[in-house]
């Protein structure tokens, strides 16, 4: 199948996981819970009872819990009310850190406004009578929107970081991706179509059959790293991306092969990447899903162990997963 016809086939249906099923079967879903994460204004923390507030991760882990099928209203409106009066004129967003005070200010810029900015829409998308109820929702997101359009890049046709950071990233546009995908207009479906394509085009490496993190020439002389290298190979499965180098099947096989053991080892220096044990239950790879819960279930709540991580176990143990017992391989 051409990619074109697979690009045709996934908009004609539903695109990511909250469409294609995984979400929760019958009955009540289950509730995201961040106790330690969220505070009463609404603001959600990097690290449980932390002092820094980044919206990537905020944004990051309540779509992680939506697409998978738990239920993330309170927290999400309450979070969008919070960040929305600290939007920039520009429809950006900076990060937040606490102060003595407990109050937030900001104190460093984005990593990336592409990427903040498609999911800050696709967050408000997730409360479609919230947002058609709220004209200050609207114009946050019509706001960002347009900042967004203006880091498009014609030339290559994918999105660039930010109006100061020219070259684009290879993740940061799959989640731009994810947002036009849903658009339900066919003049939506045509821009995910052929930003799908262009970006199957700028980062795929056939040489060495690996995806390009990203534009800039210096990346490929680079060594490997776990972040973000390896993870760039598996990230388009975790946004449903269609167009892959074999079957999404053969795809999170390899690179399970190859990486599994560096994945399951992660948290000892780094955060332990809940989002790969999230994938590895939607491809009913439970043993290495078990497998990240032993492992990286003891850090829980510490200072290696993101709201994104909290989500993820969640999700795991929602769906009656258990850490794996001491005679499992787990490398």
């Amino acid at each position: 199948m051409t990619f074109k016809l697979k690009i045709k086939r996934l908009l004609t249906g539903c695109a990511l996981a909250a469409c294609l099923g995984h979400a929760a079967a019958a009955g009540a879903a289950p509730a995201l819970d961040l106790t330690g994460y969220a505070d009463s204004g609404g603001a959600i923390t990097v690290l449980h009872g932390g002092d820094s507030a980044d919206p990537y991760f905020a944004m990051q882990a309540l779509l992680l819990a939506h697409d998978n099928g738990m239920t993330i209203a309170a927290p999400a409106e309450k979070f969008v009310n919070w960040l929305l009066p600290r939007q920039k004129p520009d429809g950006t967003f900076d990060r937040f850190c606490r102060d003595a005070a407990k109050k937030w200010a900001a104190c460093q810029t984005a990593d990336a406004d592409d990427s903040l900015l498609a999911l800050w829409m696709r967050l408000m998308d997730t409360m479609p009578d919230k947002l058609s109820k709220s004209p200050a929702w609207q114009k946050s997101r019509s706001i960002a929107q347009a900042s967004l359009a203006h880091l498009f890049q014609p030339s290559r046709g994918i999105y660039m970081v930010s109006p100061v950071v020219l070259h684009g990233l290879f993740m940061d546009n799959l989640e731009v991706w994810s947002l036009k995908v849903l658009g339900r207009q066919p003049a939506q479906r045509a821009e995910a179509e052929k930003l799908a394509t262009a970006i199957q085009a700028t980062f795929w490496n056939p040489v060495d059959k690996r995806y390009l993190v990203s534009t800039q020439l210096e990346q490929r002389s680079q060594k490997p790293a776990f972040y973000p290298d390896h993870v760039a190979q598996i990230f388009p499965l975790l946004v449903d991306f269609p167009l892959l180098p074999a079957t999404e099947r053969q795809h999170y096989r390899a690179w399970m092969q190859k990486h599994r053991s560096d994945w399951l080892a992660q948290g000892k220096a780094d955060y332990p990447w809940g989002v790969v044990a999230v994938l590895a239950m939607r491809q009913n790879d439970k043993a290495s899903a078990s497998c990240w819960l032993r492992e990286a279930g003891p850090m829980r709540h510490s200072v290696r162990w993101a709201v994104t991580d909290e989500t993820a176990y969640q999700l795991l143990l929602a769906r009656g997963l258990s850490a794996a017992g001491a005679g499992a391989n787990c490398k």
